[in-house]
């Protein structure tokens, strides 16, 4: 099913420590931070390619792009546990990766997010 292939792929690339230290430091709504976010996974330090499987897993329609849809349940990817994201938080998520004012993250803005 979608969400073992999800966690097999996932946890492939981050640690239990890593997800659970990451979602910990954004349980309460409005309190996400993707930069804080990153570096407590430890995505920050990861190879060109285990970003791109990262963001292949968050790419759930396969588009080539991480919509704003997509984003919303950005958590939830990492633990079915996790909450949503907020509307705000969602779109600040969005407007700092998306380069080039779609409205969506494309293979260019993911590194952008990660490695700024």
């Amino acid at each position: 099913s979608f969400c073992s292939n999800f966690d097999m792929a996932l946890s492939s690339i981050l640690t239990e420590a890593e997800i659970a230290a990451g979602l910990q430091s954004c349980q309460a709504d409005n309190t996400f931070d993707y930069k804080t976010f990153f570096v407590k996974v430890g995505l920050n330090s990861k190879s060109k390619d285990q970003v791109a499987k990262v963001f292949g897993i968050l790419d759930q329609d396969r588009s080539g792009f991480i919509e704003e849809e997509e984003l919303k349940l950005f958590l939830k990817n990492f633990s079915a546990s996790a909450r949503a994201l907020t509307d705000a938080e969602t779109k600040a998520f969005l407007a700092a990766g998306d380069s080039d004012g779609d409205g969506k993250i494309g293979v260019d803005g993911k590194s952008v997010l990660i490695k700024r």
